[in-house]
C-alpha cells in the first residue's frame, strides 16, 4: 500500500488537490470555519481528506490531507503513520509563505528525512512577489533540495506532477500514470 500525505497551511489547496487527482469521490471533513480561518475561506478541514489514485498494475496510492491549522496537529502524527512521502502545498499569497514553508518542513522533518517531500506553490498567478528560484534558495538554507513546482491545485496534471516527482524522488525506478 502506498500512502502520500498532503499538508500545508489553511487555504493552500490540500482538499482541492486531492479532489483534482482522486479516482474516487474524495472523503472530506470540512466544517464551517469559526475562527480567523473564515477570513481566508468558509470551511476548514478538521480531521482529514482522503482520496486514492489507481496506477499501472492495479496498485493504489492513498492520499491523505492533513488539517492546516496547528491546533489539529495531533492528526498530523496519526495521518503520517505508514506514509511513504509528503506533498507540501504553500500558498504564495499568504503574508509570509517562506515562514509557512519552514514551519511545515520543521514539523514534518523526521518524516521527510525518512521518506521524501515534493513542494507545490499555489496561487502564483495571483502574487508574483516570489519565484520558484526564491523558494529553492530558502530550501537550501534548510539543507533540502526537493522538487518544487508552481501548481494550480484544481488541475489534475499539476497535482499528478507533484505525486510523480515525489514518487521518483523516493524511488527513481517508480513509474506512475
Amino acid at each position: 500500500m502506498y500512502k502520500i500525505i498532503f499538508t500545508g497551511p489553511v487555504g493552500s489547496g490540500k482538499t482541492t488537490a486531492i479532489a483534482a487527482i482522486s479516482d474516487m469521490l474524495p472523503i472530506s471533513t470540512d466544517v464551517a470555519a469559526s475562527d480567523m480561518t473564515k477570513v481566508r475561506k468558509a470551511t476548514t478541514t478538521v480531521a482529514l481528506d482522503y482520496g486514492q489514485i489507481q496506477v499501472e498494475g492495479g496498485e493504489k496510492i492513498h492520499l491523505y490531507g492533513t488539517p492546516g491549522q496547528e491546533r489539529f496537529d495531533f492528526m498530523w502524527d496519526i495521518l503520517k503513520t505508514g506514509g511513504i512521502g509528503l506533498i507540501l502545498l504553500i500558498d504564495t499569497t499568504r503574508p509570509d509563505p517562506f515562514k509557512d514553508m519552514r514551519f511545515f518542513l520543521d514539523s514534518f522533518r523526521t518524516f521527510i528525512d525518512d521518506t521524501g517531500v515534493a513542494i507545490g506553490v499555489t496561487q502564483m498567478d495571483l502574487d508574483n512577489r516570489f519565484s520558484i528560484a526564491d523558494y529553492c534558495t530558502q530550501l537550501k538554507t534548510l539543507n533540502l533540495n526537493p522538487p518544487v513546482f508552481s501548481v494550480d491545485a484544481r488541475v489534475k496534471k499539476d497535482v499528478s506532477l507533484l505525486v510523480q516527482s515525489l514518487m521518483y524522488s523516493i524511488d527513481p525506478s517508480s513509474k506512475t500514470e
